[in-house]
């Protein structure tokens, strides 16, 4: 799901979903994260929202993360539109991203509502194709040794996923949870009305997320204090808002991320 590409001052990632089941339009993801544009932690990107925390090279070994799966505003045209939602580790400053999560599409003319899990440098796949919008989610990437193990779990229907994967390059240096706008070959994909997604234990009632480990330390992401980076997409001329994250609530472990444009 993720081919590397490099900007200057960015950390790209490149996703792509394998979907071998249904036929259609194959989304990818491309992560930028723009560092010239960066002030005491806040940063633009013109696919990502959300929450990144960061370590040194090895040091994050956990990440664990909520979320409910919004449901698509208003009517789907004809323009095929998506929106992804995970968790995951490394990928804001390296070049490998262990992930999982559920995307809100418009695909087809039809909202469509799926889960996902990759490992760069393999392709993405389905984890679990049957999820609605207003499901609470529950998804966890975690380290042992050099393996990297994915689980994600529809609490609403009872629904769980989990695979594993060997990755010797990959650098164990962030955690994140995010909003992203998908993107093709040709370029980032127009970014689905996902009205607003909610992320971690105040809207989902799931305890101890959103967390992470970096460094032994198992913490809420306000826990990590200098380390947390604040991530809002842009549109890639001008630098219009595409989705907004909101500020993490009075407890630490929980933030919203509101669509105000499409994009790209």
């Amino acid at each position: 799901m993720h081919p590397r590409a490099r900007l200057a001052f960015s950390a790209v990632i490149i996703s792509f979903l394998v979907l071998p089941i249904f036929a259609l339009a194959v989304p990818t993801t491309t992560a930028v994260v723009a560092r010239s544009n960066v002030r005491a932690g806040n940063f633009s990107s013109t696919n990502w929202s959300g929450y990144a925390v960061t370590g040194s090279t090895g040091s994050v070994t956990d990440v664990k993360g909520s979320w409910i799966v919004p449901a698509i505003q208003g009517e789907c045209t004809s323009t095929n539109q998506y929106s992804s939602f995970w968790v995951g580790i490394d990928g804001f400053n390296s070049g490998t991203v262990e992930q999982t999560g559920t995307d809100s599409d418009c695909q087809g003319g039809l909202p469509t509502y799926y889960a996902w899990y990759e490992f760069y440098p393999h392709p993405a796949f389905y984890a679990i194709q049957n999820i609605h919008p207003g499901d609470v989610i529950t998804a966890e990437v975690k380290v042992s040794g050099r393996t990297f193990i994915v689980t994600i779990t529809d609490v609403t229907t009872g629904q769980t996923f989990s695979k594993n994967a060997r990755l010797n390059s990959a650098q164990k240096s962030s955690a994140e949870w995010i909003a992203e706008a998908p993107s093709s070959s040709g370029g980032i994909l127009p970014l689905a009305n996902f009205g607003t997604v909610k992320f971690g234990l105040d809207y989902t009632g799931i305890s101890s997320t959103n967390f992470a480990t970096v460094g032994g330390v198992t913490q809420k992401i306000s826990g990590f204090g200098a380390n947390v980076q604040t991530i809002t997409m842009v549109s890639q001329s001008g630098g219009a808002v595409k989705a907004q994250p909101s500020a993490l609530s009075p407890d630490g472990t929980s933030f919203t991320v509101a669509w105000k444009s499409s994009g790209p």
